[in-house]
C-alpha cells in the first residue's frame, strides 16, 4: 500500500467524506442516521467541531480521502465540557489497511494537547468488530452495551460504549 497521509480536514474534503459517511448510513449499521446528511450539513456540522477547538481529520491515499475522524461534544452540560465522543469512518474498500488506525491514533494525540480528559466511542452495533477491536488497540475500554437501542435494516441494534482516559 502506498503511503497513508494524515491531515486536518479542508472545506474541499467535503464531497468525499460525504460520501463515506453516506455509504455507511445507506449500507452499514456503525451509524444510526437512515437518510445521508446534504454536504452543508456536513460542512456545518465539522465548522461546529473546528468552532469548539477539536481536532477533524482525515486520511488521504494517493491524494484520495479515504477515511475521516473527529471528536465532538459528548454531552451539552457544562460538567461534561473535558469529555468528548469520537467519529471514525472509513472507506469501505480501505478497511483492515491500518488507515483507521494512524488516523484515531492522530486525532487522539491532538486531543492530548486540550483540556480533554475522556473520550468515548458509541459504536453502532455490537457485531461491528472492526471499530471495537480498533478503539481497544488504541487503549479504550469497554464500559457498556445498551441492548437494542437503535432499529435500522428491519433489526434491533445495541450500541458499545467504550472509553479512554487522557
Amino acid at each position: 500500500m502506498t503511503e497513508i497521509i494524515v491531515r486536518p480536514s479542508r472545506d474541499d474534503d467535503i464531497a468525499a467524506i460525504a460520501e463515506i459517511y453516506a455509504y455507511e448510513v445507506l449500507q452499514g449499521t456503525a451509524s444510526f442516521d437512515e437518510e445521508p446528511p446534504s454536504e452543508e450539513k456536513m460542512l456545518e456540522k465539522r465548522a461546529n467541531i473546528l468552532e469548539c477547538g477539536f481536532p477533524y481529520m482525515v486520511a488521504e491515499v494517493d491524494g484520495e480521502v479515504v477515511a475521516y475522524s473527529y471528536v465532538s461534544p459528548y454531552r451539552q452540560r457544562t460538567a461534561y465540557s473535558n469529555t468528548v465522543e469520537n467519529a471514525i469512518y472509513v472507506d469501505p474498500k480501505k478497511r483492515i489497511s491500518g488507515i483507521g488506525y494512524k488516523l484515531l491514533g492522530a486525532v487522539l494525540k491532538e486531543c492530548e494537547k486540550t483540556d480533554i480528559k475522556q473520550i468515548i466511542a458509541v459504536i453502532g452495533d455490537s457485531d461491528n468488530m472492526g471499530s471495537i477491536n480498533l478503539h481497544k488497540k488504541l487503549g479504550f475500554r469497554k464500559v457498556g452495551t445498551l441492548r437494542d437501542v437503535g432499529f435500522k435494516f428491519g433489526r434491533w441494534l445495541d450500541s458499545v460504549l467504550m472509553q479512554k482516559s487522557l
